[in-house]
């Protein structure tokens, strides 16, 4: 039998040979026998062992020798996308395992007043800073530094662990740290593995840290939600920013711009060098218009004021004023620049410098979550809302002179007590009757005298009529006017958390109601609450910011300028960055005539018999008359059925002979009477602004003058005797006294109480 055939390895000993007929005629014999014959492949052969079957080395090297070469080409390609596809990638992770950026915090720019002088500038500090590398390289380390500084190792271990700082940097355990600390441990440096000592920027106050505090504003650490808000301005957890006042406002000027440090790290995640730094450059200068004597002047005279308050007693109930907060504020009656700003109570910026601690973060905010009505972190001046009382006859006396309601001529008899016998006369009740307060039974009276006197009866038929006459004159129209002045609305002032007031109407009443129905019953609006917003009492509540922009919109004869706290930016080198002009607000119309009847009100205030503030300067003005000062007194119920002290206020600008003009707005929250309560503050400003003219040229900071940190000597208030003591004469109940206080800027005079002012309502 024939082998199984290549072809046909199934086929068995089959032979296909072809017939000798068909063979090809070249051929001269059929095919002979192989000499050497083909290995058949069978599946005996494939399932064989190798024992029974013969080697073939040479195709078992060929499929190796394949499988090789593929393996090599993927090997090949791999290598090249590795060094030519991804190389730049992979190299560049590389480098970020071996290289960390940190940045480098700049100095914070400085604040200034218009002469120059440093309000918050920058002092270098020594801090005492651990490696975490080496702590965790000798943590016996940790024991030794707590002993150093005078905390514990577990403190210690809380720095550590803080991810408040970078983890490539060295972590402060010792902020101010003493000349001795740092001697030591430069003498026992070796015992001290990690330990080194640093020098950094930190706020400083040439001035003492509480001078315009409120305006300055305070500096802490960066929040989560500040940072988020700010994904691009290269701010990190380390970065500290204004948190209040001009520092918060101009916090992307004061910044500066961070510098950067590339730190070379080894592979347990340990600083090994420095490869490259960038310097940090320190934020720009804010140069403001106070004028640090002036403002030292007001907070005397605001300080002293609520002081002499506090110790004198209310003629008519004999109880003793609150006085729990108050405000002043001094405005360039042409430019709406801020001169100066205090509130009342204050605090210390001093008390913010390297982070405030939780037992005074906590004492402050006892005082402002209680119910003695002074929170020191409030800025009254510009968040305070104050019932305004006759302080708003400004705008009632204007919208009766523009809508033609009255004439500078126009006289109203005052019986002294105004009746309205309608069924509801206003919110709460049937019928109702209004009292003078200064003014009682003063016979016939226009607007001028109306304004000097505070007569509240001609402000009450006004308030009559205008509802009467709705039809005629609109539904809101001295709403309308008291909002060309600023009053109820919000003045612009470049300072955060600025509140708004608002003007009683029949919107803001029902408005009120839904938000609180149990603190606002009452929705309808009738004449009884018409009558009462027309000289300043109701619901209508402003702030002393707005009261002094509307005085100077008056006093410049109807321009309402924006206030402003800051003049100017100039960069670190002095280059100018920014100049802030005046800004119109808008405009409020009047006829000369008008103007004029209604400044002559104003005037008399002041400078006549009958003026309710007239006793007041006569006592404590210095000035002569060739400096004449107008204004205008409020006193304004703070709530109905109460047995708190009415509220404070008195607005004077001037000298209203020239156009360089001041207004100064005072408010006494529960102090009484404005005449005694808010008006000597104000008298005594004017004395300091007499011997002290504030100067329209800023002394802008240059490349060879830079700011200094002693202010400009302030020549003692007119009238100040060479030699001044402090003394205190301790009255007998209801008995009136005469306080003097020698403050910065001069002596800060508080007349005695009136005895003989009566008030049913509060108005004048």
């Amino acid at each position: 039998m024939s082998k199984r055939s290549l072809r046909h390895p199934f086929g068995g000993g089959h032979f296909y040979n072809r017939p000798a007929a068909g063979r090809p005629k070249h051929r001269s014999k059929g095919r002979q026998p192989r000499i050497r014959q083909r290995r058949n492949v069978s599946v005996t052969s494939l399932v064989a062992s190798p024992e029974d079957q013969p080697s073939r080395p040479l195709l078992r090297l060929n499929i190796v020798g394949l499988v090789v070469l593929v393996l090599f080409v993927v090997m090949i390609l791999r290598l090249w996308s590795l060094t030519v596809i991804d190389g730049k990638n992979y190299a560049a992770a590389v480098n970020a395992n071996q290289v960390r950026t940190v940045q480098v915090q700049p100095a914070r720019g400085l604040i200034v007043d218009r002469h120059d002088t440093v309000l918050a500038g920058n002092d270098v500090q020594t801090v005492v800073v651990l490696s975490r590398a080496e702590a965790e390289e000798h943590p016996e380390v940790k024991a030794k530094v707590a002993a150093l500084v005078g905390t514990t190792p577990e403190q210690i271990q809380k720095d550590i662990t803080n991810v408040q700082y970078s983890p490539y940097e060295p972590v402060p355990v010792l902020q101010h740290a003493s000349r001795d600390t740092v001697q030591y441990l430069e003498t026992h440096s070796t015992e001290y593995p990690g330990v080194s000592v640093q020098h950094v920027t930190e706020r400083r106050y040439p001035q003492g840290g509480k001078l315009a505090t409120h305006v300055l504003g305070y500096v802490g650490p960066i929040t989560a939600t500040f940072e988020k808000a700010h994904p691009n301005d290269g701010y990190t957890h380390l970065t500290q920013v204004g948190k209040s006042g001009v520092e918060a406002q101009y916090q992307q000027y004061l910044r500066g711009t961070a510098g950067k440090q590339q730190l070379e790290v080894n592979a347990a995640g340990n600083v090994v060098g420095t490869l490259k730094e960038t310097a940090a450059t320190q934020g720009d200068t804010v140069m403001l218009n106070i004028t640090s004597g002036l403002q030292a002047a007001v907070q005397a005279a605001l300080t002293a004021d609520v002081a002499a308050d506090k110790q004198s007693h209310d003629p008519k109930t004999g109880r003793v004023p609150a006085a729990t907060n108050a405000a002043a504020i001094v405005m360039n009656v042409e430019t709406g620049a801020v001169l100066a700003m205090a509130s009342y109570p204050t605090y210390t910026l001093n008390t913010w410098v390297g982070g405030i601690s939780t037992q005074a973060l906590d004492a402050i905010n006892a005082t402002c979550h209680g119910t003695s009505g002074a929170c020191p972190l409030n800025d009254y001046a510009i968040q305070g809302l104050y019932t305004p009382g006759s302080t708003f006859k400004l705008a009632t006396a204007t919208a009766g002179l523009q809508t033609g309601l009255i004439t500078p001529n126009t006289t109203i008899n005052d019986t002294g007590t105004f009746k309205i016998t309608t069924t509801t006369c206003k919110s709460g009740g049937a019928g109702c009757s209004f009292k003078d307060n200064t003014a009682a039974d003063a016979g016939r009276v226009n607007v001028t005298s109306a304004l000097t006197k505070s007569d509240d009866y001609f402000f009450y038929t006004l308030g009559f009529h205008f509802y009467r006459t709705s039809g005629k004159y609109g539904p809101t129209p001295i709403q309308d006017t008291a909002n060309s002045y600023g009053l109820g609305e919000l003045t612009g002032i470049d300072l955060p958390n600025e509140v708004q007031g608002r003007i009683d109407s029949a919107a803001e009443v029902k408005k009120l109601h839904d938000a609180t129905p149990k603190n606002f019953p009452y929705t309808a609006w009738y004449v009884g609450n018409n009558v009462e917003m027309a000289f300043g009492q109701g619901g209508t509540v402003v702030t002393p910011i707005e009261e002094a922009q509307a005085y100077a919109t008056f006093a410049n004869h109807g321009t309402r300028y924006q206030p402003q706290v800051a003049a100017a930016v100039v960069g670190p080198t002095g280059k100018l960055v920014s100049r802030f002009s005046p800004k119109v607000e808008g405009h409020v119309t009047m006829t000369p005539a008008d103007w004029n009847a209604m400044a002559a009100g104003f005037h008399g205030v002041v400078n006549t018999k009958d003026g309710t503030a007239y006793t007041t300067f006569q006592q404590i003005s210095k000035v002569p008359k060739t400096y004449p000062i107008s204004g205008k007194t409020g006193t304004a119920d703070v709530s109905k059925n109460t047995a708190k002290e009415p509220n404070a206020w008195f607005v004077g600008f001037g000298p209203t002979n020239t156009t360089h003009q001041y207004v100064v707005a005072v408010v006494v929250n529960q102090g009484g009477y404005g005449a005694d309560a808010a008006a000597p503050a104000v008298a005594n400003i004017f004395n300091y602004l007499y011997s002290n003219p504030v100067s329209t040229t800023l002394n802008l900071p240059t490349a060879t003058v830079q700011p200094s940190t002693t202010p400009p000597t302030s020549i003692p208030p007119i009238g100040t005797p060479t030699t001044t003591t402090t003394t205190t004469v301790p009255p007998p109940a209801g008995t009136p006294t005469t306080t003097t206080t020698t403050a910065a800027g001069g002596t800060v005079t508080t007349p005695p109480k009136s005895t003989t002012t009566t008030r049913v309502p509060p108005s004048g």
